[in-house]
């Protein structure tokens, strides 16, 4: 090797060390972030919140959550893809107007429909998506005609429901754990073992990592946009059911309402990029665990709910900034 020339400073690489250093910090935050939050909003809560260490309290965030975490699980998936689904929301709320209207042919078939229905939004979202109109533009349109088509099937009332099996689905229990809480579970097992075992696993991250070139390769691009806006559209209408069913009334006003903000916010948060091409499943329960424990938070300690948002946005925000600094954007 060649000595450099009398009186040049050697190379110091300092700075390039400094800049891996911080970017490992970056990557590590994004990836394990979530956790560290919920270890801090655990701590503060179980020293400053009374009574939040208690079963019932604990049991209560759970079912609370469950909607959430499925609605986001859903939202994983086709952020995995590169997209995004704003209309989840809406298709809860679509969800919730049909029960009431086929309830009377008996709760498995007025489930069906409410499902059903939640396909069709899925099947509409895809088709547009996988014809060339943007993500956003195309959940954007449902996200807005869906709440108002549901406003209309149910005449925009409240609709009290007294159905057994319903309640059932929203408030029961197995083996002393809530059924909402479980389903949700179910459904990440699911999803885990779709993307780490099946092949449309694999389709679905290679059309999110790279869509030209999953075209070359001759995978079905278009198909596996449509199938993960139904799955999207199904487990959001799975949502709409379980809340109904814990409240005892269809809502189409407020059933979920903003729900989007919190499933893309569990997302992120969770380590899954919006650019796609990767998906982390227990990132985004342990998301939407944390944005259900700062509701919770926000509402013992007597702040306005609109509090808890500001900080939801202030994350996704955060989240989304780390993950552009990450990608070295």
């Amino acid at each position: 090797m060649t000595e450099p020339p009398s009186g040049t400073p050697a190379p110091t690489p300092t700075r390039v060390a400094g800049r891996t250093g911080a970017a490992g910090r970056v990557t590590w935050l994004s990836d394990y972030g979530v956790y560290l939050a919920l270890g801090v909003l655990l701590s503060f809560n179980l020293v400053f919140t009374p009574n939040f260490a208690t079963v019932a309290n604990l049991r209560l965030q759970l079912v609370q959550v469950a909607p959430v975490a499925i609605v986001a699980l859903g939202m994983v998936l086709v952020i995995g893809t590169g997209g995004i689904d704003l209309s989840v929301g809406s298709t809860m709320a679509i969800a919730a107007a049909l029960l009431p209207l086929y309830l009377g042919y008996g709760p498995w078939p007025a489930i069906a429909v409410a499902v059903l229905a939640g396909a069709a939004v899925g099947l509409v979202n895809g088709g547009l998506v996988a014809y060339g109109i943007q993500p956003i533009v195309a959940t954007l349109g449902l996200l807005v005609a869906g709440r108002g088509a549901a406003l209309v099937l149910a005449d925009g009332r409240l609709v009290e429901i007294f159905d057994p099996t319903l309640a059932a689905i929203g408030g029961g229990q197995v083996l002393g754990v809530p059924l909402p809480v479980l389903m949700a579970l179910t459904v990440a097992a699911a999803a885990g073992f779709v993307l780490r075992r099946a092949a449309f696993g694999r389709r679905l991250l290679a059309v999110g990592g790279n869509r030209p070139a999953a075209l070359l390769a001759g995978l079905p691009v278009r198909r596996t946009l449509v199938t993960v806006y139904v799955i999207s559209g199904v487990l959001a209408a799975m949502a709409g059911v379980l809340t109904t069913g814990r409240q005892s009334a269809s809502d189409p006003s407020f059933t979920g309402l903003l729900i989007e903000l919190s499933a893309i916010t569990a997302v992120v948060v969770g380590g899954t990029p919006l650019a796609g091409g990767r998906v982390r499943i227990l990132g985004t329960l342990m998301g939407a665990l944390l944005m259900q424990l700062i509701i919770a938070t926000v509402i013992q300690h007597d702040l306005h709910d609109s509090t808890a948002r500001m900080i939801q946005a202030a994350i996704i925000v955060a989240a989304v900034y780390a993950q552009r600094d990450r990608s070295g954007t």
